[in-house]
């Protein structure tokens, strides 16, 4: 079986479930092509399990200070350039297409007639689940920027809906941990602000992650480019994360058992999503700004949840070994059976 795989890059969360879901096709010896847009070719890092991959620049979303610009998303989204790239995209020789809401291959299937599976947290929003932020343009996005055929929707819990759990990294290995160790991934923020305002907090080490690092004058903050090895290293011996409610980073932090604070990016509707799903789960706290009180508070806090999820991308790819048959109920709650929730202590 010839598999073609779209992931969409703009943010590392794709990237990273696509890395675990090509190990779990290389160990069942399936061929997949993969291909990545929605950022500079050159801004990819860690792509060596991926094999010689392709690269198109697809659509991508304009943020400043925290906030989507939905016109300058617009204006840069190039769409000669994104209909010259569906058409280049020749799917005639793949007996399957796979799309974690990457757009060129979406629309390229559609217009070549090609079935498309969708394996990603976006496509849970087909289903009643906790929703937060809700406009018509955020609603659009959702349906329109990468339809599939069939959408399996990835989540912390189901919902009483046919979902199943992240495609995250199974099983992991704990780490000696660090109670005043705190990793930040805030990108779409001004990281100036970012160290400034972590400055006041000197009992607490921060290990701050952005796409461009600013050296920081202060003994207790380290500032760190984007690195797949640093990043995971520190992110298995922290006591807590504060980043986006990207939905991949607060999956591997809950399966670590990390104490979670989450700021949603302004005007997107699956962060803010995220963050309401978090808070009705208790896995995790939220703020609507980058807040120094709340930061405070939340510092102090000396419980968490380790949820191990199960290893979600070996059943997907069971399942197409298996010829793809219809998702039930009972094949989804099976899984779910294999998820655990354990109290965390962190003083």
């Amino acid at each position: 079986m010839k598999i073609f795989y779209g992931i969409q890059g703009t943010g590392n969360g794709h990237i990273t479930r696509g890395r675990i879901m090509a190990r779990e096709f290389r160990a069942a010896d399936l061929e997949v092509t993969y291909q990545f847009t929605g950022r500079p070719q050159d801004k990819f890092f860690d792509m060596e399990v991926f094999n010689g991959h392709q690269w198109r620049e697809g659509l991508t979303f304009n943020t400043n200070n925290g906030k989507i610009n939905h016109l300058r998303t617009v204006l840069q989204s190039k769409p000669l350039r994104f209909l010259k790239d569906i058409r280049a995209l020749d799917l005639s020789n793949y007996d399957l297409v796979i799309c974690d809401f990457e757009p060129v291959t979406s629309w390229a299937a559609r217009r070549q007639g090609k079935k498309t599976v969708g394996f990603s947290h976006q496509y849970a929003f087909q289903y009643d689940i906790p929703r937060a932020g809700s406009d018509p343009m955020s609603e659009l996005v959702l349906k329109k920027f990468a339809p599939v055929d069939l959408g399996i929707g990835l989540h912390w819990h189901h919902f009483d809906q046919p979902l199943l759990p992240p495609v995250i990294e199974t099983p992991f290995n704990a780490e000696q941990l660090q109670k005043n160790k705190i990793v930040v991934y805030l990108p779409f923020e001004n990281q100036q602000h970012i160290i400034k305002l972590f400055s006041r907090f000197k009992d607490f080490e921060f290990h701050i992650y952005s796409p461009e690092v600013i050296p920081s004058p202060f003994a207790h903050i380290f500032c760190k480019p984007l690195s797949l090895a640093g990043f995971q290293k520190d992110l298995a011996d922290c006591a807590g994360i504060i980043c986006n409610a990207g939905f991949e980073l607060a999956s591997e932090s809950l399966q670590l058992g990390k104490k979670i604070l989450v700021k949603p990016v302004h005007a997107q509707l699956e962060q803010a999503s995220n963050a309401a799903a978090l808070r009705a789960l208790g896995y995790g706290h939220t703020m609507q700004t980058v807040d120094a009180a709340i930061i405070e508070e939340w510092l102090y806090i000396t419980k968490a949840l380790r949820v191990t999820f199960p290893n979600t991308a070996k059943h997907l790819v069971e399942w197409i070994k298996a010829g793809m048959p219809p998702i039930d109920q009972s094949w989804c709650h099976q899984i779910w059976s294999e998820v655990k929730i354990i109290p965390v202590d962190l003083a």
